[in-house]
C-alpha cells in the first residue's frame, strides 16, 4: 500500500445489511452527489480481488478500515472512521463467512410530514401512533422521527476481511498504515 494514500473519513457512519446473497458493508453520506463524485473518481477503480477490510477493535470502539491500490496510483483514497461498537457490527463479524459486498448510501432524517401512514419511528410504533408525541402508554417518544437509507446499486466484493485488536496492527500494513497516520502520528 502506497505511503501516499489519502485517508477519508468526512462520512457519517457505516450501515451492515444482511439480507442479500453477502453481507453489506456501507458507509453513509448525507449527500448524494459526492458519495457518487468519490465513488466514481475512486473505489470505481478498485478491483475486488485488492480490496481489504479491517476492524480494528479498541476497548468499546473499533476502526473500521477499507483501502485498495487502484489501477490509477495518484487516485488512491482509503476509508476509516472510529466507531462505537455495536449490535449491527457484532452481528456483521460473527455472520460475514470472509466475504461481503461494499457500497456506499445516503443517509436522511425524516420527521412526520415527510413520510407515509406506515413508516416506523425511532422509537418502533408508526406514524399513526403519533401526533407530534407517541400515543402508545409506556413510550416516551416526543416526537416522530425515522430515517432513511438510500442504497447506491453499484457494488463491489470483498474477500480480504480481518478483525484485528489494536495491539496487532503492526502485522497488518493497512491497519498499521492508517493508525499510525490518523492516531499515533497525531499524538507524538
Amino acid at each position: 500500500m502506497s505511503s501516499t494514500i489519502t485517508w477519508y473519513d468526512d462520512f457519517l457512519g457505516v450501515a451492515y445489511r444482511y439480507f442479500d446473497l453477502r453481507m453489506n458493508v456501507v458507509p453513509l453520506f448525507s449527500d448524494r452527489k459526492k458519495a457518487t463524485d468519490i465513488w466514481n473518481e475512486y473505489v470505481h477503480w478498485w478491483s475486488d480481488h485488492d480490496i481489504k477490510l479491517r476492524f480494528v477493535e479498541t476497548g468499546d470502539h473499533y476502526w473500521f478500515i477499507i483501502a485498495s491500490e487502484t489501477r490509477r496510483p495518484d487516485h488512491n483514497m482509503a476509508f476509516f472512521k472510529m466507531l462505537p461498537m455495536s449490535a449491527h457490527y457484532a452481528r456483521f463479524k460473527k455472520g460475514h463467512l470472509g466475504e461481503a459486498y461494499f457500497r456506499f448510501a445516503t443517509y436522511s432524517q425524516k420527521e412526520e410530514k415527510d413520510v407515509k401512514g406506515d413508516a416506523v419511528c425511532n422509537c418502533s410504533h408508526t406514524k399513526e401512533d403519533h401526533e407530534g408525541a407517541c400515543q402508545i402508554d409506556g413510550c416516551n417518544c416526543e416526537q416522530f422521527q425515522t430515517f432513511e437509507l438510500r442504497l447506491f446499486k453499484k457494488k463491489k466484493t470483498i474477500t480480504d476481511i480481518k478483525f484485528l485488536e489494536e495491539k496487532d496492527v503492526k502485522d497488518d500494513s493497512i491497519a498499521w498504515n492508517c493508525l499510525y497516520v490518523n492516531k499515533y502520528k497525531n499524538s507524538a
